[in-house]
């Protein structure tokens, strides 16, 4: 089967030469020697620097410098690895995490009977501390029984905010009817929570068939998330179990092997008929092709760059984790919020920090012309939830 641009040896002889040229037309993806395992916890981090296609990236949406993109760059994928430990160093006083652009460092909450001695530790592993009125175990708790009420259509979404110490329940300032007021006043009575008061409402980013770089099942369109060894992972909404996809150029990839919609926002492909996989997310031309070295979480605060067949390639901020949102087909849990724009098409497409993978799109609102808000499903789920294993790169 015949590919844009890159052929099949033009592809793997550039994966040996330990990069990809900005072809930005390659469906996920091939493999060869020089691609490693990484278990599903994906938490292997590159010493190499950041590539010029996210750094490039990042001084466009960003507004940095090239010199501030890299310095970020390497500071959160610090603050990265430091966040698990200082969890397990605060115990039952954490209280979350997030990564600070203004200090370039990990600030972590604690409650104020956090001991003297967890606050000289995480101080000690070069993190901020602040001292917060919840927990996080109380803020989860939270938000857990919010995640049982049935939501109306007038609530957009929630999730655990650290930097608050509250729960934040978004509503729409259009849909303030009995409905929304009724479920408000059951959320307030799970504990901490702020009601905040949004103009749009998520959607997610299937499209009817155009042209483009995507794949394709019946007449919808949606995007590649990231390889894995078999396959590849997207969003659930995209389609069925058993469904069969389609390439850019109409040829056959695969089938849906397992998909979860709404609730959760994953699915898997396998692939075969000529089609392989490689740890590549598209440039698109915009930046250079980018390889995919693990998938370490990145903390609430980093920048974080998507790849979609509609917008192609933009980049933002991670605004928080552990979201519900409330899209019109019911609720999906778990979700990453950014501030990254995408469109109808953009719909399972890849979110990536650095070389790490982050997840893949599930919907939001607004678009790349006026600007938006867009939720991912985290990659490390959607691989443990299918047993799956990322498809990454070592060179």
């Amino acid at each position: 089967m015949r590919r844009r641009r890159v052929t099949h040896a033009a592809l793997a002889t550039l994966l040996v030469l330990g990069g990809l040229s900005a072809a930005g037309t390659i469906p996920a993806a091939a493999t060869g020697s020089t691609a490693r395992h990484a278990g599903s916890s994906g938490t292997a981090v590159s010493a190499k620097p950041a590539a010029d296609g996210v750094v490039t990236a990042m001084q466009r949406d960003l507004g940095l410098t090239r010199k501030q993109a890299e310095a970020r760059i390497a500071a959160e994928r610090t603050a990265a690895t430091l966040a698990p430990k200082v969890r397990r160093a605060a115990g039952d006083a954490y209280a979350g995490s997030w990564f600070d652009p203004a200090k370039g460092r990990l600030t972590v909450a604690l409650t104020p009977a956090a001991p003297t001695a967890a606050r000289e530790t995480i101080e000690a592993a070069g993190a901020g501390v602040r001292t917060v009125a919840h927990s996080a175990r109380q803020l989860d708790t939270a938000k857990a029984r919010i995640d049982r009420l049935s939501a109306p259509s007038g609530v957009s979404s929630w999730h655990v905010d650290p930097m608050a110490s509250t729960v934040v329940v978004d509503v729409r300032d259009d849909r303030a009817d009995n409905d929304v007021r009724r479920f408000v006043s059951q959320a307030r009575k799970a504990g901490p929570v702020t009601v905040r008061t949004v103009s749009a409402a998520p959607r997610t980013f299937a499209a009817g068939t155009v042209g483009g770089d995507p794949y394709y099942t019946g007449n919808v369109r949606c995007s590649i998330g990231f390889s894995v060894y078999g396959g590849f992972v997207t969003a659930g909404h995209c389609g069925q179990p058993g469904a069969g996809v389609s390439g850019w150029d109409g040829s056959y990839i695969g089938t849906f092997q397992g998909s979860s919609f709404p609730d959760n926002d994953y699915a898997w492909v396998s692939v075969g008929s000529g089609w392989w996989t490689v740890p590549v997310v598209l440039g698109w031309g915009t930046v250079s092709d980018q390889l995919v070295r693990g998938s370490a979480a990145a903390p609430v605060g980093s920048s974080v760059c998507r790849s979609g067949s509609t917008s192609h390639w933009h980049c933002g901020t991670v605004l928080a984790t552990n979201e519900t949102v409330n899209y019109s087909q019911g609720a999906v849990h778990q979700l990453t919020k950014t501030s990254a724009c995408a469109e109808p098409g953009d719909s399972g497409g890849s979110f990536i920090t650095g070389d790490q993978a982050q997840g893949v799109t599930s919907g939001g609102w607004g678009n790349c012309a006026g600007g938006g808000e867009t939720w991912f499903q985290p990659v490390n789920e959607i691989l443990n939830r299918y047993g799956l294993t990322l498809h990454t790169y070592t060179g």
